[in-house]
């Protein structure tokens, strides 16, 4: 059996990390773990004065730019590379989130909107650009376990930031934004310290006129309109490229059924945030419950990610993506059954995360199977995406829940279902046609190579 068609070890894997990307993973979870200003901006700016509404424009203000930044992010890391993408982001995110304590009072709505949006801007700048160095550094066998490694590092500065915001809390509301530019600052200095220069998908031509090549070398692993579009968008000249790459990328039908599948998948995953409560409410759940929920979903997907997606590493992505879908369309109805006992929101909640687990590694690892000449756009363009979900999620989780009551968690199934559909066949790979018995020639009963194919 060839090493590539045995199934991945987590410690296998753990040992393969090149040190870079343990750099990379270190500064992610340091980072995250001062992320405050979205979660706790609008109790912030209510406990000093401000309106409801301004808190809330504030906060529409932070998530317009945090979509706008992952765009930016994603070109900006094609242009100038990922370490430079890194330091610039962080740096410049954390003098702006330090601001909104000075700018929080009376009177000053208007430049905290602007410090709030560009806040966003910058802080969410960099994710493409870890995700391009991930994809870059790691050995092809890893690339979903080096994106499952990542979920779990934001995942766990999710949740510890909370318990470490109420700390702070208790000593001051303005040590929130003091310490988030710090960690962001921090941040900032390890990349340009410890983060590699050039990674290792560039090359002397790379931006020049060897990007076709380079893209033709690169493209293992994405297949059929993808590559085509892709490599044709890595031809054009540096002036044109940008362009060239996004007009692709629209022409690109194969992956914008994967956007839609992140629009939607992203859509109904955050109700477990934003219509759940709601629902543990309405039946008079304590909000303690509420919290044990939240603990269990992280402390399961915490502990089991890895595990799983080693284990599922040998299934083809496509056949992860659906299920992963599948199984969370499934957790999402049993929310439906929370009026009956406090089990069955535990149950949903667990089997939410168990989608989660197994589809999202593979969906969050998808763009970076695209060639290094247009490799960042798409990413950025999917975490875009995954953006304006997460902004467009309150507006219809609560209005539908509103209307629909305990049946809208069966439409949340049926609409990540169809997210996983859509992602089905926006990853799903043509099957190679079998080797012709007359070239099933020479030594071993190895297939002959014919007409350059392999």
């Amino acid at each position: 059996m060839k090493k590539e068609d045995t199934p991945i070890g987590v410690f296998e894997a753990l040992r393969a990390t090149p040190t870079p990307v343990r750099y990379l993973l270190g500064g992610v979870l340091v980072n995250q773990l001062g992320a405050f200003v979205q979660t706790f901006l609008v109790l912030y700016l209510t406990f000093r004065g401000m309106s409801a509404a301004a808190a809330g424009l504030a906060l529409v203000a932070y998530s317009a730019g945090s979509v706008l930044g992952t765009m930016l992010g994603g070109e900006f890391t094609q242009r100038f590379g990922p370490r430079a993408t890194i330091v610039t982001a962080m740096a410049g995110s954390a003098p702006l989130v330090a601001a909104i304590s000075w700018l929080s009072g009376p009177g000053a709505l208007g430049p905290l909107l602007v410090v709030v949006g560009l806040a966003g801007l910058f802080t969410q700048a960099y994710r493409p650009a870890a995700a391009v160095l991930l994809s870059d550094l790691m050995p092809e066998r890893y690339q979903v376990m080096a994106f499952s490694m990542m979920r779990i590092a934001l995942n766990i500065g999710a949740a510890l930031a909370p318990l470490i915001a109420a700390g702070l809390i208790l000593v001051d509301w303005d040590l929130l934004f003091w310490i988030d530019g710090a960690t962001a600052l921090v941040y900032a200095l390890l990349a340009f310290a410890l983060l590699p220069k050039k990674t290792v998908a560039e090359g002397p031509g790379d931006g020049d006129g060897d990007a076709e090549a380079e893209a033709e070398a690169d493209a293992d692993g994405a297949t059929g309109p993808s590559v085509t579009t892709a490599a044709t968008a890595a031809g054009t000249t540096t002036g044109s490229r940008a362009g060239s790459g996004y007009t692709a990328m629209l022409g690109d039908r194969k992956y914008l059924y994967y956007l839609a599948a992140v629009l939607l998948g992203s859509l109904t995953y955050a109700q477990g945030h934003i219509a759940l409560p709601l629902e543990l409410m309405e039946h008079d759940y304590p909000t303690s419950f509420y919290s044990t929920v939240l603990t269990v979903s992280s402390v399961v997907l915490i502990t089991c990610e890895l595990k799983i997606t080693a284990y599922l590493s040998r299934l083809p992505k496509h056949v992860r993506v659906i299920t992963g879908h599948l199984v969370e369309a499934v957790g999402l109805a049993v929310y439906a059954l929370s009026s009956r006992s406090g089990a069955f929101t535990i149950a949903g909640a667990v089997l939410v995360v168990a989608g989660i687990m197994i589809a999202a590694p593979s969906m969050f690892a998808h763009p970076a199977t695209f060639p290094a000449s247009v490799k960042a756009r798409y990413i950025g363009t999917m975490q875009a995406v995954g953006g304006a979900a997460g902004a467009l999620a309150p507006l219809f989780g609560v209005y539908a829940w509103t209307v629909l009551g305990s049946s809208f968690w069966v439409l949340c199934g049926v609409v990540t279902a169809l997210a996983g559909l859509l992602a089905l066949a926006g990853v799903r790979q043509p099957r190679e046609p079998e080797p012709a018995a007359g070239a099933r020639a020479g030594t071993g009963g190895e297939p002959e190579v014919v007409g350059g194919a392999s």
